[in-house]
């Protein structure tokens, strides 16, 4: 399941690059560009810290949920997917770093 919402959101990231919409957050993030996004991407973080520091677990999907949205924009805005990142984990698990 969480392999098909990550595929998901990233295939409607990608759509959203060739097809856009309207009042569309994430053509608006893609417009705004990579530094932009960086940026979200770290606000968000610092906000996943806090919920995890205040051990609020309902915070703490949802600024998750947040982050994984954010990266998702910026890796497919670098040609990068989901599955490069999971060879990556892969890889490094075979290395012996788990």
């Amino acid at each position: 399941m969480v392999e098909n919402i990550l595929q998901n959101l990233y295939r409607m990231v990608e759509d959203r690059r060739k097809n856009p919409v309207v009042a569309s957050y994430t053509n608006y993030l893609q417009d705004k560009g990579d530094d932009y996004i960086a940026r979200k991407i770290g606000e968000e973080t610092i906000e996943l810290i806090l919920a995890l520091k205040d051990k609020e677990k309902d915070a703490i999907i949802h600024e998750t949920a947040d982050v994984l949205y954010h990266l998702t924009v910026a890796i497919e805005n670098m040609g990068i997917t989901w599955d490069d990142i999971a060879n990556e984990m892969g890889s490094r698990r075979i290395a012996g770093f788990h």
